[in-house]
């Protein structure tokens, strides 16, 4: 990877959360992994949830089957999810909080008050050879707690700022990411972002130089709707790209003026 290289990691839970609804066995989830992939994703994010309300098991057990897919894993800090994790051994784990009555994961890991349970867990899949990210705060006690625990990477909570309704509270947010990321990749962190960016709101994000990983979901997802999931990657791909100066790595395929709306996506 270059210096200004940035990967796109795309979660396809809400393909998954549109079969469970109805109990069907469609969408297929391997297939919306293998367009994303083919649009010019880098990795694909899967959340198994201990309701399992979206992702099931089997889901993991056909993505870590599949040749030249990378597979990022969400799950809880708990005994049962890790014994999943580690029979399936996907290449990727990124721990997060967890509560049965939320819609979405609504803020980041208290690394800082679980931190004996959290770096157990790292240090487990990283004896396995699995790289371990923690889905925090942009706090600095959060991070370098983070850092204690031995995790690889970071992935820094961006849904204060996706979801800030006016300019002062999103810069300041902004910022806040700004200097966490900053402060993780000077110990030695590599730096994710990712919840709630869209086409509109990716690109100041992807302008922090450390951050060298977004993972996005559900606006992709609501976009493909309308234009299909390839377009929708591709779409991501060409805003993150945007003015920035910065590599996706391969990825997308559409150039400025192609039609690409750079507003929030619908859905």
């Amino acid at each position: 990877m270059t210096d200004t290289e940035l990967r796109l990691g795309v979660n396809i839970d809400h393909v998954a959360t549109l079969r469970q609804v109805r109990g069907t066995d469609y969408p297929d989830v391997l297939a919306a992994a293998r367009l994303a992939l083919q649009a010019g994703a880098h990795s694909i994010t899967v959340h198994l949830r201990e309701d399992r309300r979206h992702i099931q098991d089997h889901d993991v057990e056909q993505l870590v089957r599949e040749p030249g897919l990378k597979l990022n894993l969400e799950l809880a800090v708990n005994a049962a999810m890790l014994d999943i994790a580690e029979r399936l051994a996907p290449d990727f784990i990124c721990f997060v909080p967890e509560r049965r009555e939320e819609l979405t994961t609504e803020g980041g890991l208290d690394v800082v008050g679980h931190q004996a349970a959290i770096e157990a867990a790292c240090r487990r899949f990283a004896g396995a050879g699995i790289r371990v990210s923690l889905f925090i705060e942009a706090d600095e006690a959060q991070i370098r707690a983070a850092h204690a625990c031995g995790a690889h990477c970071i992935e820094i909570h961006t849904g204060g700022y996706a979801d800030a309704t006016d300019k002062t509270t999103r810069q300041a947010l902004l910022s806040a990411i700004r200097k966490g990321a900053q402060l993780a990749h000077s110990l030695g962190l590599e730096v994710h972002a990712g919840h709630g960016l869209h086409v509109g709101n990716v690109a100041p994000v992807a302008a922090i130089p450390e951050v060298v990983e977004l993972n996005i979901g559900h606006a992709l997802v609501a976009r493909s709707v309308f234009v299909g999931l390839g377009d929708a990657v591709r779409e991501m791909a060409e805003a993150m790209r945007t003015t920035l100066g910065r590599d996706c790595g391969g990825v997308g395929g559409l150039q400025a003026g192609d039609g690409v709306v750079h507003g929030r996506t619908q859905g």
